[in-house]
């Protein structure tokens, strides 16, 4: 959805233009739009689509601890197949901005109960799950991207290629109801014969593995929530920097003088940036980082030296911001890997189901404030002759 961003806002503007309900055949523009500002703006920012992307995600996030634990996994993942798809057909047969909005909320929702559910579910496997975990996770951006590139530059449209992307809520049935095999340890939907109360989920798997035992207590959760905060905060702000840079810079780093057109430009920014993630966020057998303030550090200065290249357009070509957004991905890819393999070293075995459920979070949360700083940039830029 991230990389169809600027396609989705596009398709609006066409529609606008022309006064009509279908989406035309040309759709995105095919050649570089003559666009008054020298940055080529859509009339909303595709700081648009991140928040509409991240808020039921932060949402679900926040909330997800006063209910989750009565939710059985099967049921969770049923139901992120069915956003997922449901995502899909409504962007791709989209005719208003607020139709695109609510099949990318969808696909939020999908994404927020995703990665807390099967995040979780790597307590109840060996700790190498982790790495796995973010490795996946990292070649379904870099997966996501490549394919909505690669099929578009093939000649598909937009909407065709994302009716294509049907298969991705296939491909989960099947690899999650008759691939994966649950340990023995995860818990059941089930009911108590004696009293007909429901059980409660966090059952306790093994312990070596790691999974949830006891209930913790609230201020349990808040001694662990505190002690994590050493890692969450500079996680909060890699992922602000980067998704500030990924929605709010991309879009206004144009290149009226390069072969691609502006559409082409911005899903390559996003490709060569999952590429980034993928292969950082796979390295966790080769590099470990413990410092991942270091990494928050070098990802701040890269918002700044790319957002100067936006005031200042001092970037002679398209191809010397290449290096740059593929460092980006490096940058981020290694901070979330890092973090999470950091907090399950540390945490408890009883508490390491908890531990992992918060850390998602903070991610989430600068994504969050990153969306909302992305609409002012947008409007800043965008009114400059």
């Amino acid at each position: 959805m991230l990389s169809a961003a600027h396609d989705i806002l596009s398709q609006q503007r066409v529609l606008h233009t022309n006064g009509t309900s279908q989406i035309p055949p040309e759709w995105p523009p095919s050649g570089n739009s003559s666009n008054a500002s020298r940055y080529d703006c859509n009339p909303i920012s595709t700081g648009a689509v991140l928040l509409a992307d991240i808020l039921p995600t932060l949402v679900i996030k926040f909330s997800a601890p006063f209910y989750i634990h009565y939710l059985p996994y099967s049921l969770r993942v049923a139901l992120c197949i069915l956003c997922a798809g449901g995502s899909f057909l409504l962007v791709a047969f989209s005719t208003t901005v607020g139709m695109s909005i609510a099949g990318v909320v969808l696909a939020s929702i999908s994404s927020g109960l995703g990665e807390i559910s099967f995040l979780a579910l790597t307590a109840f496997y060996p700790s190498a799950a982790v790495s796995y975990w973010s490795s996946g996770t990292g070649g379904a951006g870099l997966l996501g991207a490549l394919s909505y590139l690669g099929l578009t530059l093939a000649g598909l449209s937009p909407r065709h290629t994302l009716l294509l992307m049907l298969c991705v809520p296939l491909a989960m049935l099947l690899s999650y109801y008759f691939l994966l095999v649950p340990p023995s340890g995860l818990p059941r939907w089930s009911w108590r014969d004696d009293a007909g109360q429901q059980e409660p989920l966090l059952g306790g798997p093994p312990a070596e593995q790691g999974g949830g035992g006891t209930e913790l207590t609230l201020q349990t959760k808040g001694r662990i929530v505190k002690g994590l905060l050493k890692y969450l905060l500079p996680l909060v702000l890699v992922y602000f920097a980067e998704y500030f840079i990924n929605q709010g810079l991309f879009e206004l780093l144009y290149f009226r003088d390069a072969a691609l057109t502006h559409a082409q430009q911005y899903r390559w920014y996003q490709m060569l940036y999952q590429a980034g993630v993928f292969v950082s966020r796979s390295s966790l057998r080769c590099v470990r980082i413990r410092r991942v303030w270091a990494l928050a550090l070098l990802q701040c200065l890269n918002m700044g030296f790319l957002l100067a290249a936006v005031n200042f357009m001092f970037l002679p070509s398209i191809f010397l911001l290449f290096p740059l957004v593929l460092y980006e991905g490096l940058l981020g890819g290694a901070s979330y890997v890092n973090t999470f393999h950091s907090i399950r070293l540390e945490s408890r075995p009883e508490e390491r189901e908890f531990a992992l459920g918060v850390g998602c979070v903070a991610d989430t949360l600068g994504i969050s404030l990153a969306g909302a700083a992305a609409f002012p940039t947008h409007n800043y830029f965008c009114h400059l002759p």
